[in-house]
């Protein structure tokens, strides 16, 4: 559908099964990119999985799509590490032409109410969701820059990004953050030629609606039940009576990625089936 031939996308947080950054990473390869892909370590949830290998198994899938693959490994809050991972990119590749933001914290002690709240769980989501997007971008874009061929610089934020929810104030002050940087970001990058959007998603079914569920469900339910309740709850509120899929994320990257949306910058862009309209 779109045209990526010839171009280098870097995905982080990228080595869950089921998570938004393979099916993001698998759909740019789709559409000729070679892509480097990351993660903190190589199999993120190597205690729930025994035969998915994290981001080994992602550098195959792209690779038998007849694209290039590189796994880096390194934690986007540190900015050594992501000023490696880039350049390692760059030298594998020859350049880049595409970032985008995915890694985040996953769901934990965070979910509580303001008053409950640690300082170090609110550093913890901050450091990541919003440090992490911050070093990604000002690595990448400095390549972008020197390289004056234009790009793309695409975050993952989130509808909770938009509006606010009552034990979540860490991970949507986050997820706000991601939205105004990347509009700050799109005007200084405009005369470059590099496009700088975020998506939004609803709730989408990966690995951390578990985690979610184990935070948020009644504490006297067994795993499974605390996960099939949390769903209930969740798709009831969905017009279109689903959860997003990796999928449906990885269309509007790969729709943001391309050609034809060269005159979008600077927006929000919300992928939820309805439950959140703007």
């Amino acid at each position: 559908m779109y045209n990526l031939n010839g171009k280098v996308a870097l995905v982080t947080g990228a080595g869950g099964k089921n998570g938004i950054g393979r099916a993001i990473a698998t759909r740019l390869a789709k559409e000729g990119a070679d892509v480097a892909v990351n993660d903190i370590t190589a199999h993120p949830y190597a205690e729930n999985e025994t035969e998915w290998q994290g981001l080994p198994d992602v550098v195959r899938e792209i690779e038998a799509m007849g694209q290039c693959a590189l796994s880096v490994i390194a934690d986007v809050s540190d900015a050594a590490q992501v000023a490696e991972m880039v350049d390692n990119t760059v030298a594998h590749f020859g350049k880049i032409d595409i970032l985008v933001n995915n890694a985040g914290t996953i769901a934990g002690k965070d979910r509580v109410p303001i008053v409950e709240l640690a300082e170090e769980e609110w550093d913890r989501v901050q450091r990541v969701n919003v440090k992490g997007v911050f070093l990604c971008c000002q690595a990448v874009a400095r390549h972008l820059i020197s390289q004056g061929t234009g790009g793309k610089i695409i975050s993952i934020s989130s509808v909770s990004g938009k509006h606010g929810v009552a034990r979540y104030a860490a991970y949507c002050a986050s997820k706000f953050a991601i939205i105004g940087l990347t509009q700050s970001l799109a005007y200084e990058l405009a005369p470059h030629r590099v496009n700088v959007n975020a998506i939004c998603p609803g709730l989408v079914d990966t690995e951390r609606i578990g985690h979610m569920a184990s935070v948020l469900m009644p504490a006297d339910l067994p795993a499974d039940e605390q996960r099939t309740e949390f769903a209930r709850r969740a798709e009831a509120s969905v017009p279109l009576g689903r959860f997003a899929e990796g999928a449906d994320v990885a269309n509007m990257a790969a729709f943001l990625a391309s050609k034809e949306a060269a005159y979008l910058t600077g927006l929000a862009v919300t992928v939820a089936g309805g439950s959140v309209m703007d």
